[in-house]
């Protein structure tokens, strides 16, 4: 890289200040803000038309972690990307931007000129919503908004029709939802969701994350010594779970149990999405269940965990109390979805509520180190919906050997008489049985994995209600695998799979 180059990459902060020396010296400052994945000649262009707005040209980018076109993006990396831009002799400055969206650029740059391409022109056409803030923000600043007219391009389309990263098998699924015009089908089931009201059932689990730095053996015991660099805490379990539907539905509300000890409460309350509605029960003696994971820092590998959390079964009033709040409310909610850890706080009688009050019912049995063996779906004798990996599967069919296809048909549809059920493979992606139908394989989307922790929960959380408004299982199914492959993108639960990312990235896909 020369000197050059490097001199034109800045932070945003330096990027403001370079702004300001700019418009001091009687400079008109323009910005120009966006993934810039794949420089193309549409890129050169509409940056050419946005100099010529001003006298300086400032371009900020979508951080790494912010880019919602879709699994295994952006394709380079934001350093090679500012490096690509800062290559244009029109282009003065380039920065990263701090956040998802082009606000914190805007704030900080407060452009004389924000250019958009004239794909921004309509506010309709915009998924993410964000160009009336921008505009907004812009004009508050003192600026004005321009759109760009030049020949456009798209750096997605030419992604997936030359450099495509998926193997044969996806892009031939891809190809053919594009042909059957899966797009627009896929659009509107994701909206036909957004007035239902949910109650969301379970385990709150407190997933704790401390990073290490792993050292050597220690002298004169068999263990591996490490160092404490920092720790994290997520809202897991069922409230994760809430904050993915909360992301989809109007109105979400979470029935769950807190321990008497410890019961991080006020952490639960703090991280939960605006609507979302806490019902709590409080347990007298153990604590809120929390999880504590012990993580190599430079690599992100799980070195161990340990798990804090009383499992013994609720009982007595308590147990009354829940199964009759479920008997009570249930038939309230469009969907009430069940995420059933296996730690005791669903019991037979809990069971019995869910099943017979709940208008569709939609329940995942999670299978962990605690309960393995114990917590099977075929504790629920009805469900709407089912969603389970394969090992669960396989535990609640007794079957080692038999295909994923056959144990969902023969094995686990009758005995739970369960009209809908998906299993989930990790990386072979899913197969989806719905009664009278052939079975679905969908396959996986993802190649790039940070962390695995909640991405069951996540597919869980965006298949229920699309199953709930009756899509169609091919279409359910993949909208899961996008929201399974966003999620391993994901450190813990930092943030959610939202409505936006999940649009956009579905968009990318069959672009």
């Amino acid at each position: 890289m020369t000197d050059l180059l490097g001199a034109k990459m800045k932070t945003l902060a330096d990027a403001a200040a370079f702004a300001d020396r700019a418009r001091a010296a009687g400079e008109t400052v323009v910005l120009a803000h966006g993934c810039f994945d794949l420089l193309h000649m549409g890129h050169v262009r509409h940056l050419q038309e946005a100099r010529s707005h001003g006298t300086v040209l400032i371009v900020t980018i979508t951080p790494d972690r912010f880019v919602n076109k879709g699994p295994n993006r952006p394709v380079f990396t934001e350093t090679l990307r500012m490096e690509m831009l800062a290559s244009l002799s029109f282009v003065d400055c380039v920065a990263i931007n701090t956040g998802p969206s082009a606000e914190p650029a805007i704030e900080a740059i407060q452009p004389n000129v924000y250019v958009k391409g004239q794909d921004y022109a309509d506010s309709a056409q915009d998924l993410t919503g964000k160009i009336v803030d921008e505009r907004r923000l812009v004009e508050r600043l003192g600026g004005t908004i321009a759109f760009t007219e030049n020949i456009t391009f798209s750096s997605t389309e030419l992604i997936n029709r030359f450099f495509n990263p998926f193997d044969p098998q996806v892009r031939g699924f891809l190809d053919e939802l594009r042909a059957e015009g899966g797009l627009d089908e896929i659009r509107d089931l994701i909206e036909s969701v957004a007035s239902m009201r949910v109650l969301v059932v379970g385990d709150t689990i407190i997933d704790e994350y401390r990073y290490v730095q792993p050292m050597s053996k220690t002298p004169k015991e068999n263990l591996i010594a490490t160092l404490h660099q920092s720790g994290e805490l997520f809202a897991g379990g069922v409230l994760a779970t809430a904050n993915h539907v909360a992301s989809l539905c109007r109105e979400v509300d979470v029935l769950t149990v807190l321990g008497g000890e410890d019961s991080h409460a006020d952490f639960v309350a703090a991280h939960m999405k605006p609507n979302v509605r806490l019902r709590t029960l409080m347990r007298d003696k153990g604590p809120t269940t929390r999880k504590c994971r012990y993580i190599d820092q430079s690599s992100m590998r799980k070195l161990f965990e340990v798990y804090y959390m009383d499992d013994t079964p609720l009982g007595g009033a308590l147990e009354d109390e829940l199964a009759g709040r479920i008997a009570a409310a249930a038939r309230d909610y469009d969907l009430v979805l069940v995420n059933d850890f296996g730690h005791g706080m669903i019991t037979a009688p809990v069971v019995r509520a869910l099943v017979e009050n709940a208008r569709f019912l939609a329940v995942n049995t999670q299978t962990n180190s605690a309960n393995f063996g114990y917590n099977l779906i075929t504790k629920y004798p009805r469900a709407d919906y089912v969603c389970i990996d394969a090992a669960e599967a396989r535990l609640a069919s007794g079957s080692k050997h038999d295909s994923v296809e056959a144990i969902i048909h023969d094995r686990l549809a009758p005995a739970i008489h369960c009209p809908r059920i998906i299993v989930t493979q990790a990386s072979r992606g899913c197969t989806g049985f719905v009664h009278g139908e052939p079975p679905c394989e969908v396959p996986a989307l993802a190649d790039r994995v940070v962390d695995t922790v909640g991405a069951g929960d996540a597919f869980l959380a965006v298949t229920a209600p699309l199953m709930a408004a009756g899509g169609k299982l091919r279409h359910v199914a993949f909208i899961g695998n996008v929201a399974g492959a966003l999620k391993v993108g994901i450190v813990g639960h930092r943030t959610s799979v939202d409505k936006t990312s999940l649009i956009k990235s579905v968009a990318s896909l069959l672009r």
